[in-house]
């Protein structure tokens, strides 16, 4: 059966395998992942562009920005509003500090991506593991090669490749490219979040919710370009409403367990450390995934939750 569109926990897969893809490469190559060289963004139409949002105190002031965390090189983003907050900006946040950093990431891989003595051929009828024996073939491995990884991890392997296929670079996301920006002028960068912590985020998901996750990849692995052409374009136009539709919403309503654990919880857990800047003083340029700067369980809405006032930046 094909769906009209990917369905939900497919569109999901492909979110969180993008947001992880500086940590997580094909299983012949874990390694280190460089940062990229800042290159040059296209400009966004005038009166478009990414969404930026702003929260001020007395003494502080702090822009929040969304990211797509893999683009193809043409992709126009840039804007006049996002390159003077990010000049005016005393240090940078990003979801993780030092993207060169992989400590930990390959022995946390080891021991919770593998599982020899519960193999994938073990979880998935005869037609799925057909069906995985053909997307692995596409990327140059076999079911067989994959039987030892957890569904998560075979999950997103499988669709890492397909966004890769697809065109779409991790060296060209807005990440990639404003961290390089930041590196360069020699002030201070700072995470929420370690590596090994994002990929234990998704690896300590039950089996079921990892396995739907793989079920929904294998029926639809051909998607990721339609998928992720959709989603680049309502973030590169500022279309937070039609962004949350297509991650938020839809993670929310095929998997709560994916979109309390990838979405909700970490949004929390940034919103105490924005109000810990807040009570400091100076500018901060806070650069996340896009999908955590929209809908109802937002940064921004936690924040509000919060009492803390927050704006959107225009022209």
């Amino acid at each position: 059966m094909r769906f009209a569109r990917p369905p939900a926990s497919l569109l999901s897969t492909l979110a969180v395998a993008a947001a992880l893809s500086t940590l997580l490469l094909a299983p012949s190559a874990l390694a280190q992942a460089p940062v990229a060289e800042p290159v040059a963004v296209t400009a966004a139409p005038a009166g478009s562009g990414p969404g930026l949002w702003v929260v001020r105190d007395a003494d502080s002031t702090i822009y929040l920005f969304g990211t797509v965390h893999v683009l193809k090189p043409d992709t126009p983003w840039g804007t006049a509003r996002v390159d003077q907050a990010f000049a005016n900006a005393d240090e940078f946040w990003f979801e993780i500090a030092d993207l060169n950093n992989q400590d930990g990431v390959l022995p946390l891989i080891q021991a919770k991506g593998l599982s020899p003595e519960r193999p994938l051929s073990s979880l998935l009828t005869a037609e799925e593991r057909v069906d995985l024996d053909a997307a692995a073939r596409t990327v140059g491995a076999t079911a067989q090669q994959l039987d030892p990884l957890r569904p998560w991890l075979a999950s997103l392997q499988l669709a890492l490749a397909s966004i890769q296929k697809a065109g779409y670079v991790a060296a060209n996301g807005g990440d990639q490219v404003l961290h390089a920006r930041a590196a360069a002028t020699g002030k201070p960068i700072k995470g929420f979040e370690t590596a090994p912590q994002q990929i234990g985020f998704i690896a300590d998901m039950s089996e079921e919710a990892q396995l739907a996750m793989l079920r929904s990849g294998l029926k639809e692995f051909d998607q990721a370009d339609a998928f992720l052409g959709r989603m680049v374009n309502a973030w590169s136009t500022g279309d937070v409403e039609g962004l949350d539709r297509l991650i938020g919403q839809e993670m929310k309503a095929e998997s709560p367990e994916m979109y309390a654990v990838m979405l909700t919880r970490r949004n929390q857990d940034w919103a105490d450390q924005v109000q810990t800047l807040l009570a400091g003083s100076g500018t901060a340029f806070i650069s996340v995934g896009a999908g955590h700067l929209a809908g109802a369980d937002s940064l921004q809405a936690q924040l509000e939750q919060r009492g803390v006032r927050v704006e959107r930046v225009g022209d």
